[in-house]
């Protein structure tokens, strides 16, 4: 991401800044920038119809620019695209103030994001969508016979860039033709991490399969990369590092990032640090749950204790429509560093971030046991307390789902 220019006010915080998205990642950044109720500045396309003095109508499409109040926006982690809905606030030669429009956002292309208050959270993530050095640097392709998913791993979300599936014959005596297909698939493989790795940035490629697929995969790399005219592959084998995975799914990557081994490799990757985090919440909810606690309340309930060793909160929280509940999380982040506590805020793109959700969201591990928050209600009054609210019954309900799914987990 590009920062072109930055006007925001040290008094209260507002102003806008001009941004230039140039990869995939970056629209991920400008996703978790843009929040309802702010104001967009970008070119768009329409269709522009024009009478002449004799009464003929022309259709032409122009180039404007358009200033919307941002009403809804969604994102397409496949194609890059974020398209922007509002209305329009600034008047021009073909667009009324009020009409509503869509703004769609891609790589190469300035826009204009104005707020009226960039908080810590945007800050951080303004800082951190436009430092060059914090890239992709891990990719990892899964694989069982005939299906292979490739991924790339970045700070923030994990993205298939290819799924390989071939059919393979089952393995007989005579001519099966199982041994063609396989290598058939193999090739195929390769040519995908040809295709989208570029090892300029890639640190390690991991490669996981259950059995001894991975290690005669990386064989045949070995045998044939420069027969196939793949010389930077063949180059970089040395980054190449096989672990176990129970399938050629994408969900079971989650596994492979866990792998001891492969973490000591890629320890200096954001991606193997939330893993990590986030295993060590799920072992001491199981090994010692008086010092791992989830939901919002219990989680606030800890920070006035000043008990918060690490929090965990996923990204998406802070994209909530409603701006006193994006304030209460960021005023916990804060506090929580105040207190000498760590903050890690995980992807909902990412794996990690995937299995974090299950749990609320947000979590925390802390420094010394506090076995008195669980007569604490997780919707803020104490355990006993009747409460015929329906927002309450719903938030009970939605807790109930997420201690289902994390004894899914285990």
């Amino acid at each position: 991401m590009k920062l072109i220019s930055q006007a925001i006010s040290a008094k209260d915080e507002s102003g806008q800044v001009v941004l230039r998205p140039e990869e995939p990642e970056d629209m991920w950044h400008t996703y978790n920038l843009i929040t309802i109720g702010d104001e967009i500045r970008a070119s768009t396309y329409r269709k522009v119809v024009s009478t002449s003095s004799t009464g003929s109508t022309k259709s032409e499409k122009r180039k404007i620019n358009l200033t919307l109040q941002v009403q809804e926006t969604n994102f397409d982690p496949q194609d890059g695209t974020i398209r922007v809905k509002g209305v329009n606030i600034e008047e021009s030669k073909y667009v009324k103030i009020g009409a509503s429009h869509t703004i769609e956002l891609e790589a190469q292309r300035n826009f204009t994001l104005i707020k009226d208050c960039w908080d810590t959270i945007y800050m951080e993530r303004l800082k951190l969508a436009c430092d060059v050095s914090k890239k992709a640097d891990l990719a990892a392709l899964v694989m069982q016979p005939g299906l292979a998913n490739l991924c790339l791993i970045t700070s923030h979300m994990t993205v298939t860039r290819a799924k390989i599936e071939k059919s393979i014959p089952r393995k007989r005596q005579g001519r099966s033709g199982h041994d063609k297909a396989i290598h058939q698939f193999y090739k195929a493989c390769m040519h995908a991490i040809s295709q989208h790795v570029d090892f300029s940035i890639v640190k390690c490629v991991l490669v996981g399969s259950p059995g001894f697929y991975k290690d005669d995969f990386l064989k045949f790399c070995r045998e044939n990369a420069l027969k196939m005219d793949m010389k930077s592959l063949h180059v970089n084998l040395p980054k190449f590092v096989t672990c176990h995975s129970a399938s050629g799914h994408k969900h079971d990557l989650k596994n492979v990032l866990e792998n001891e081994d492969v973490q000591r490799v890629v320890q200096d990757t954001q991606a193997a640090d939330e893993v990590r985090v986030l295993g060590d919440f799920f072992r001491l909810l199981n090994d010692a749950p008086d010092r791992a606690y989830y939901g919002f309340n219990h989680c606030v309930r800890a920070n006035e204790n000043n008990a918060i060793e690490s929090l965990l909160v996923t990204d998406a929280l802070f994209r909530s429509c409603d701006l006193k509940t994006r304030k209460q999380y960021v005023d916990m982040v804060e506090s929580v560093r105040d207190n000498g506590g760590v903050v890690h805020v995980f992807s909902a793109l990412h794996v990690s971030g995937e299995q974090l959700r299950l749990v609320s969201g947000v979590a925390a591990i802390l420094r010394f046991p506090m076995p008195e928050l669980e007569d604490v209600d997780m919707n803020g009054g104490l355990g006993g307390e009747d409460s015929s609210d329906d927002s309450d019954d719903e938030e009970k309900r939605e807790m109930a789902d997420a201690e289902d799914a994390l004894d899914d987990l285990f």
